[in-house]
């Protein structure tokens, strides 16, 4: 993954900077839903990409695409928010709720 595939998501783009160095997947799970939660009342996490690891969810291949298929998936069911923490360290996408 890199920048590029994230410059042309459409919805909120929020940074993050957290200086923990127990930083870990579920924690920075937490931190991204509460700040999710400062734009909608019930965010529903759509998709994610460590880059820690290089894992992400979903987890589909489904051809070649110009950008990477967690990033695909959450557009095509309306993400508008990206809750972007150490730019990049953890990347997590949202659909705005009620």
């Amino acid at each position: 993954m890199t920048p590029d595939d994230l410059k042309n998501f459409w919805g909120n783009h929020i940074k993050i900077q957290v200086d923990k160095e127990d930083l870990d997947f579920v924690k920075a799970k937490d931190i991204a839903k509460e700040k999710a939660k400062e734009l909608a009342e019930d965010p529903m996490l759509l998709s994610w990409y460590s880059g820690k690891t290089g894992e992400y969810f979903p987890k589909y291949e489904c051809g070649t695409w110009d950008k990477p298929v967690w990033i695909i998936f959450a557009e095509s069911r309306g993400a508008d928010i990206l809750i972007n923490i150490n730019d990049g360290e953890y990347i997590f996408l949202y659909l705005s709720l009620l």
